[in-house]
């Protein structure tokens, strides 16, 4: 029968035992890659938007004329059920 362990024992870290293998990251260097894939489509996208825009003189459609100038004035109507006239606010513009 294996004789029990002390408490030191048993609350002792594990230092001597050896490290788990580490798994290696192999890189590829591809940044320079995606990096000069990047400078690329900026460039050709640059050039691209020249060529399409430099497609002749461009014609603007006049600005449209300014809101006609409006009040309220009160006028004079004629009241439909008595015969009479009564005094009504009327927007009127020019």
């Amino acid at each position: 029968m294996a004789a029990p362990a002390s408490a030191q024992e048993w609350r002792r870290p594990h230092y001597d035992d050896p490290p788990p293998p580490r798994r290696r990251h192999h890189h590829h260097d591809n940044g320079a890659a995606i990096a000069g894939g990047l400078a690329a489509g900026v460039i050709g996208g640059l050039i691209g938007g020249a060529i399409v825009n430099n497609s002749g003189p461009r014609y603007i459609d006049p600005p449209p004329p300014p809101p006609p100038r409006c009040w309220f004035e009160d006028r004079r109507v004629p009241n439909a059920y008595d015969g009479g006239w009564h005094m009504e606010s009327m927007r009127v513009c020019q």
